[in-house]
């Protein structure tokens, strides 16, 4: 008779020793679209001339790398025993070794998140888990997680890589957002509201334009203008440097009617 303890090594045979660049895992998908056998469903995507997709729901069957057999989904492989995936999930067909990540599903979703169930919530509204960290604490924009990162355009819903949820509910991935700051632009592409703390740098401009004398002719001329972080509109004085909103303080603004020049 077998013992579990040897059991339980073949089901382990080969752990964190196969895969590709997306996942650790002891088995290839063969893709429904194409007839193809690739490490993952990422692997195709990117292989693939044409563009098109495959949807993880539609996986029938899997080839476990150890003993080379093609079998339907499971976890652990009918022909040698081995698990194929310490973690696994038979609605989104999913297989990972590398259980640090912490994976779980979420039904809402429909597909498998990583982090930790528990350290996540599921948003009705933006349709997607956030941190629980953000609860009732973010600005809710509908499906905000179903569009295109707006710097890289990769669509965020299933990406791989970090994303971040701005102040004012829209999000983006995480990196294009450091790269977006690091060349000087603090407003969201998509709404034009600010993306991090600016007092700082609103008292800087307020220092400038203390400095900073317009002509004669411009001292008194006013213009109106559109705060695109609190949305007031307000007539203030025109200055080159910056016009600055009357209700929230911040230089994030457009001038909706230009000043009346000087004849």
């Amino acid at each position: 008779m077998e013992s579990s303890g040897e059991n339980n090594g073949r089901v382990e045979f080969g752990r964190m020793g196969y895969g590709c660049k997306h996942y650790r895992r002891r088995c290839k998908i063969r893709a429904p679209c194409c007839n193809e056998i690739f490490p993952c469903r990422h692997c195709h995507n990117e292989s693939t001339n044409d563009r098109h997709e495959i949807c993880r729901h539609d996986v029938q069957r899997v080839i476990c790398v150890i003993c080379d057999t093609e079998q339907p989904v499971a976890q652990v492989c009918s022909n040698c025993g081995v698990n194929m995936g310490q973690y696994f999930c038979g609605v989104c067909k999913f297989y990972d070794d590398d259980i640090e990540k912490r994976q779980y599903h979420c039904n809402d979703c429909g597909i498998c998140r990583v982090g930790g169930k528990e350290n996540f919530f599921h948003c009705q509204k933006c349709g997607s888990c956030y941190s629980i960290d953000l609860r009732d604490k973010h600005a809710c924009v509908e499906n905000s997680m179903r569009h295109h990162c707006s710097i890289c355009y990769e669509y965020l819903f299933d990406s791989l890589k970090e994303t971040t949820v701005l102040n004012c509910g829209h999000t983006m991935h995480s990196h294009c957002l450091h790269e977006m700051i690091k060349h000087d632009k603090y407003s969201c592409p998509i709404c034009s509201k600010s993306v991090i703390d600016m007092s700082r740098t609103w008292r800087k401009l307020d220092e400038e334009i203390e400095a900073t004398l317009m002509p004669e002719n411009y001292r008194h001329k006013k213009v109106w203008i559109l705060c695109n972080d609190c949305n007031d509109t307000t007539e203030v004085f025109f200055h080159v440097i910056g016009r600055k909103c009357g209700h929230c303080q911040s230089y994030n603004t457009r001038v909706v009617a230009p000043p009346v020049l000087p004849r």
